[in-house]
């Protein structure tokens, strides 16, 4: 195995950037310092915690146009976007630095005479965040300031493809004077990952990737009795009934479909269309498909660019030519994005109707830009349809009837369920997800139960 850590650009091919994997020195010293540090931060008023972790956000922020260009050369997103990540890192962080003080107050209970009682939220220790590269900073920062607001140490494990990510957030949190330790990155390998998931001073694994790799890190945990969070893959589901504001269904869909590539665990990746409406969307989706620029993401004109490398391109192709060779009809004709040989990250959006459940672009996670979409003529249709998966992230329905809505929504097996729009984290709600789109909870005052611990104190005042 090699030593050396390479993210290849999908931008061209190149070798973008290249770090040595830490040594077995380097993370045992990571982690002493680690807990040495989280002894004395969990110490600190969170009215200091909340002044550093703000200062912090403000260098992260003053650095948006380097941000954008190092996701773009890293990962492919258009550089047209990359503001927009640094604008939701600074919505969830704020967010999450200003409800600490409440969120993370003791717990009083009734009073009871001659005693005093009353239930602390006491960090955890060591929290192990291994992030993925489809939103290198939206996905970690979900788990990183929530973790050091409530007193704990934070290892940072970014993805070999965005190694930079860790970078930045270790320059903007010693900009902001955080203590030396509580918050570290390591670029590490699969190995090395697995033993540190292992090691007695790590108390919480928050991970974000794969059901595979979720499945690693819960293996890697097993019998450690530690808490782990995870935030896996999604198929979700989008419903379209017949009083939908039609125009604005299909535009909203096709963004929450294709932006980023398709390369979003919460993006849309199947619509079911009440047959009433069905024509009428699946127009202008069309139309609003063929509107995308696909090209060289470094082209602020390019509205869509390379998938992470070429083999997540040719998952997808496949996927396509699948479906298509089991009836499926795709509505973008072939060469309107150019070539669309094997081997090329590059890859043009595509639409899939007269699609069903057999096949693996209705069942199977894509993340990439391809959508089916399927006529039904009922609600109850659409929730049999819509649960009809292995994952169950986030689901939306589009309509004008907020009591629709929310009577369906209650039969839908989703973490988060969206009326008239999709794709997007709102900090004050709790992120979470059922089935194997995993387990645990983050952002919201709820995300802070699980980077805590309660502690009872029982204090009998009178004897």
């Amino acid at each position: 195995m090699s030593d050396r850590l390479r993210c290849v650009s999908p931008v061209d091919g190149s070798v973008y950037i290249e770090r040595n994997y830490a040594t077995s020195r380097e993370i045992a010293t990571a982690v002493e310092t680690a807990v040495s540090a989280q002894n004395q931060w969990k110490q600190t008023p969170i009215s200091e915690r909340a002044e550093i972790c703000t200062k912090a956000v403000d260098a992260f922020v003053a650095k948006s146009g380097e941000i954008g260009e190092g996701i773009t050369w890293q990962m492919g997103r258009p550089i047209r976007y990359g503001g927009g990540e640094v604008g939701g890192v600074e919505e969830r962080a704020r967010h999450m630095i200003l409800i600490a003080e409440k969120a993370l107050a003791d717990v009083p209970v009734d009073e009871k005479d001659g005693f005093t009682r009353f239930i602390r939220r006491d960090p955890l220790g060591v929290v192990f965040v291994i992030a993925p590269w489809n939103y290198p900073y939206l996905t970690s920062i979900n788990s990183i300031i929530p973790a050091i607001m409530a007193g704990n140490a934070v290892i940072l494990k970014h993805s070999a493809q965005t190694p930079l990510c860790a970078e930045v957030y270790a320059e903007a949190f010693e900009a902001a004077g955080l203590p030396k330790g509580v918050f570290q990155f390591l670029h590490l390998n699969h190995a090395d990952t697995e033993t540190l998931i292992q090691a007695p001073e790590v108390d919480f694994i928050a991970f974000t990737g794969s059901v595979p790799g979720g499945a690693m890190v819960e293996r890697a945990a097993a019998g450690r009795f530690v808490g782990v969070g995870l935030e896996l893959g999604g198929k979700d589901p989008a419903y379209v009934r017949s009083d939908a504001n039609v125009q604005y269904a299909a535009e909203g869909l096709v963004d929450g479909s294709f932006f980023n590539s398709g390369q979003s665990c919460c993006g849309i990746e199947r619509i079911y269309v009440h047959e009433s409406v069905y024509d009428q969307f699946i127009d202008i989706a069309r139309e609003t498909t063929l509107g995308y620029k696909l090209g060289n993401p470094t082209d602020p004109d390019v509205t869509i660019g390379p998938l992470v490398r070429a083999s997540a391109a040719d998952f997808v192709r496949k996927q396509t030519a699948d479906a298509i060779a089991a009836g499926a009809q795709a509505l973008i004709p072939e060469g309107t994005f150019g070539s669309n040989e094997p081997g090329s990250p590059y890859l043009g959006p595509q639409i899939l109707v007269n699609v069903d459940h057999s096949m693996d672009v209705m069942s199977e996670e894509s993340f990439g830009p391809v959508v089916g979409v399927m006529k039904v003529s009922s609600d109850e249709e659409a929730i049999r349809l819509m649960n009809d998966s292995a994952f169950g992230l986030t689901a939306s329905i589009w309509t004008s009837d907020a009591d629709a809505a929310l009577r369906i929504g209650d039969h839908v097996s989703t973490g988060t369920w969206f009326m008239n729009r999709c794709d997007y984290l709102d900090p004050a709600l709790a992120w979470t997800g059922v089935k194997d789109s995993g387990r645990g909870c983050t952002l919201s005052a709820l995300g802070y139960d699980h980077l805590t611990r309660p502690k009872s104190f029982h204090l009998k005042t009178q004897l």
